[in-house]
């Protein structure tokens, strides 16, 4: 399903939703399992490099935005609203926002082991250098709407 068609059906349902924006985007690691996971409720939270927003001159995410989660293959899964976001150094990340954000054992060392890698590649791409003070956009949300059928996502798990 296109983002489109995602959204003109959330409208349908929430019609005091009609006049609000929204992006549409995939996670940049494993864009079918992270999406599986928010749609199941585990993930609930993102994190994505500060200057990276920057550099790209696009504002960071704000309470209250709409997005569209994609698969892998740039199709609607669902539509979530930030609740919170916060710029913290990587080093300061919590404990609790790891948790939040759902992947592996949910812990903080494993929410540290992966995004340093996936930052130290994305930073790299960018040219920009990346270190444990580096900021990081810590974004929290809840899904508001669902309206695929999953087993093809099902299949990455």
């Amino acid at each position: 399903m296109k983002a489109e068609t995602l959204w003109e059906l959330y409208v349908e349902a929430y019609p005091e939703q009609k006049n609000k924006e929204y992006e549409a985007w995939a996670y940049g690691a494993a864009p079918d399992e992270l999406a599986l996971l928010t749609v199941d409720g585990v993930k609930r939270a993102t994190a994505s490099g500060y200057d990276l927003y920057e550099a790209a001159g696009e504002p960071i995410p704000q309470a209250g935005g709409h997005s569209i989660i994609l698969d892998g293959k740039g199709q609607a899964v669902c539509v979530i609203v930030t609740t919170n976001v916060t710029v913290v150094p990587f080093n300061e990340v919590s404990a609790e926002f790891a948790y939040k954000e759902g992947e592996g054992d949910r812990s903080l060392a494993y929410w540290r082991a992966v995004h340093e890698t996936f930052f130290g590649g994305e930073f790299g791409r960018a040219e920009l250098p990346f270190s444990e003070t580096t900021l990081v956009v810590c974004e929290e949300f809840e899904v508001v709407y669902s309206a695929v059928e999953l087993s093809p996502l099902r299949a990455f798990t």
